[in-house]
């Protein structure tokens, strides 16, 4: 194994060309710890917050990075064996140590799930948080049941047309937003039942195909569009707060009767590794690979396109998950 490796640094908050790719030593493995040969990674916007210095607890410099996907370099724990495939996300992942943008990161044992999978790894990289956060809304922030109906805020977002997959294969009947129109026909090819061109009142064009409103509603947008969430969805019916693309994560003057509309429920959601069962991610991935489902990747970069690559994240032009490989 070399000494060295390529990893993306970023020595303060700054613009895209804050990020800068060096050499720099390879993490040295530690029990407990896996060292992971990383072959791509998906970009989050996670790693946008952090790099705009709106992330706690950072300590520069840092390699970003909350996930990572590739096969296990070392172990000395013996929880993984030598050359298995792995994904890892989260648990202080490119905040508190460094992440996943490198051709290395070392990372503890529970933050990593073994798979096996044929695919490429363009679409490998896209999957772990994708799927993790996306799951784990469906079944645990709104407990989505084969059937009902559900309105995706944010519906092109990689984890809005994951949200989607999920939910089509559970034979729910699927809205989903998007503020651009030419994104539409995306949202149509992965199988959206109704796609809502978001003017800010969706709730009247929901209710206008489904007057009772829907079962679900997934906030992925963030505090200003809630609200509106809110109001598409039924009596009894549940919304998650997951995502904050908007970058707005708080309500102000927050007075509940008033908020929130007679008997609609709303949730949150936050995972971790831990709340993605290797099972979840096997099949998925088993789905992939026999056409069943897809992985919503709209465009793969190169490591030193790295500047390239996020400033096309900060200005939200992809439909679907963006990808570096190694």
């Amino acid at each position: 194994m070399p000494e060295m490796m390529r990893a993306i640094v970023l020595d303060a908050p700054g613009p895209p060309a804050a990020l800068n790719v060096r050499e720099i030593p390879i993490p040295k493995a530690e029990p407990g710890w896996v060292l992971i040969e990383v072959k791509a990674f998906g970009l989050n916007r996670s790693e946008l917050h952090t790099r705009l210095g709106l992330a706690e607890g950072v300590k520069f410099p840092r390699v970003l990075g909350i996930e990572a996907t590739g096969v296990v370099a070392a172990c000395p724990g013996g929880e993984f064996k030598a050359g298995q495939q792995v994904v890892a996300m989260m648990g202080g992942m490119g905040r508190t140590f460094d992440g996943g943008y490198a051709e290395y990161t070392s990372v503890p044992a529970s933050q990593v799930i073994g798979f096996t999978s044929e695919l490429d790894w363009s679409r490998l990289g896209a999957v772990p948080e994708m799927l993790q956060t996306a799951n784990g809304s469906l079944s645990v922030g709104l407990d989505a049941q084969p059937g009902q109906s559900i309105l995706i805020r944010g519906g092109t977002s990689s984890i809005g047309m994951t949200a989607a997959v999920l939910a089509k294969q559970q034979d729910m009947t699927v809205f989903s937003t998007t503020r651009n129109p030419a994104k539409a026909e995306t949202l149509s090819d992965i199988g959206v039942d109704h796609v809502i061109i978001d003017d800010g009142n969706a709730a009247d064009q929901v209710r206008s195909i489904l007057p009772g409103g829907v079962d679900n509603g997934l906030e992925l947008v963030g505090t200003p569009t809630l609200p509106d969430t809110l109001r598409a969805t039924k009596i009894h019916g549940v919304v998650c707060f997951t995502g904050m693309l908007s970058n707005e994560w708080t309500v102000k003057d927050f007075y509940p009767i008033d908020y929130l509309p007679t008997g609609v429920r709303l949730t949150a959601y936050g995972g971790d590794a831990a709340d993605l069962p290797a099972r979840v991610l096997q099949d998925f991935l088993d789905d992939v690979a026999a056409g069943r489902a897809v992985v919503p990747v709209h465009r793969r970069f190169d490591l030193d396109e790295i500047q390239k690559a996020h400033a096309y994240m900060e200005a939200g032009r992809a439909a679907g998950k963006l990808v570096v490989t190694t």
